[in-house]
């Protein structure tokens, strides 16, 4: 006679790179989660300096490795904070540092039957995706399970202006400034 294991709890696994995009994904797969009644996994992928290639080429020491975890584990806490105000989700589930390219990584991490995947997409410009690949769309490439992409907040946009124009010292148009934050939903 065999056992029969009880399913694995449904989990939504969430990519954090403490960017905006990334904590705008993280508030979305908690909100999946809770609708969901699934755990709430917060991935942090890390590579060394020049990715695991050069490592190996070049081998640091220990400890050089050991402080770039650190700074992720400092970077993925950070993340949690600015999210939930502080490091609990106040969901199951757990965060996790994984050492490894973000896409293959993420896509690695979710394998089990019931997971869901998000990540935030968008908002990159040419130079951007021509010199790093977008996680987003390696994930929805090569995933065996659901994706969610989030799209930036519509603030992204907004605050992206005000940068430019601060930068060339124009003046700020605070009619304009008006009506962009009246569109946006309360949510965002």
């Amino acid at each position: 006679m065999s056992e029969s294991r009880p399913p694995a709890a449904p989990r939504v696994l969430v990519g954090v790179s403490g960017s905006p995009g990334s904590l705008t994904a993280l508030a979305r797969a908690a909100d999946e989660a809770r609708c969901r009644g699934a755990q709430l996994w917060p991935v942090l992928a890390w590579e060394p300096p020049g990715g695991d290639l050069a490592a190996r080429r070049q081998p640091v020491e220990s400890v050089t490795a050991d402080e770039w975890e650190g700074l992720a584990r400092e970077r993925l806490l950070q993340a949690l904070s600015e999210v939930f105000g502080g490091p609990e989700t106040g969901l199951p589930g757990q965060a996790l540092l994984v050492r490894g390219s973000p896409g293959p990584a993420l896509v690695r991490t979710a394998g089990r039957d019931g997971d869901v995947l998000v990540v935030g997409a968008g908002g990159r410009g040419r130079l951007h995706r021509a010199l790093r690949p977008s996680v987003g769309r390696y994930c929805l490439a090569h995933a065996g399970c659901p994706v969610l992409a989030v799209p930036p907040s519509p603030l992204r946009a907004a605050l992206t202006s005000l940068h430019r124009r601060n930068a060339l010292g124009l003046r700020l148009d605070t009619g304009l400034l008006e009506r962009d934050f009246e569109t946006v939903p309360p949510d965002a």
